[in-house]
């Protein structure tokens, strides 16, 4: 997975600064990608575009706050392909991976700045700032996470145990 960083440097971004509630009426995951992380940065959808940026660079304990499961559907919805944080709200973290979008935990953010261009590659635990040269391991996550994300899903990874059991 290759792509441009956008980052920010706030601890505790809530889920109401990634889905603000007053866009929680419609459930269409096109609907919350356009306004995804508009109460933070209210160009994010333009600079996301313009960069062609994939990931989500943020300080400690991202997606904090309710419970919302609309938080990182907004964030997949919107095109990005992970978030990588030093660390992350419990729940968030539950709920991007039921939705299939990767989470890193990753403390060195300080070495990532908006514009950069990371490769990311889990088979092997690795991060590589491809801008300025710099290669990091990361927590790998365990294979069921890395199944469940490869299929999209939660739901799509039950459904397809289900089918392997019937078959």
């Amino acid at each position: 997975m290759i792509g441009k960083a956008i980052k920010y440097d706030e601890k505790n971004i809530n889920t109401d600064l990634i889905i603000p509630a007053r866009y929680l009426v419609d459930s269409n995951p096109d609907h919350l990608a356009g306004h995804c992380m508009e109460d933070l940065d209210p160009d994010f959808i333009k600079r996301k575009e313009e960069l062609d940026a994939k990931f989500i660079v943020s300080d400690s304990n991202f997606g904090c706050g309710s419970s919302r499961e609309q938080a990182p559907i907004s964030i997949k919805a919107a095109g990005i392909q992970a978030v990588i944080a030093p660390s992350f709200a419990r729940i968030f973290y539950r709920n991007a991976i039921n939705i299939g979008l990767p989470i890193i935990e990753f403390d060195q953010i300080a070495l990532i700045n908006t514009g950069d261009k990371i490769e990311i590659d889990f088979d092997r635990g690795l991060l590589k700032n491809l801008t300025n040269d710099q290669e990091f391991e990361i927590k790998s996550m365990p294979d069921f996470i890395q199944d469940i994300i490869s299929v999209d899903g939660l739901i799509n990874f039950a459904r397809n145990q289900i089918l392997k059991n019937v078959s």
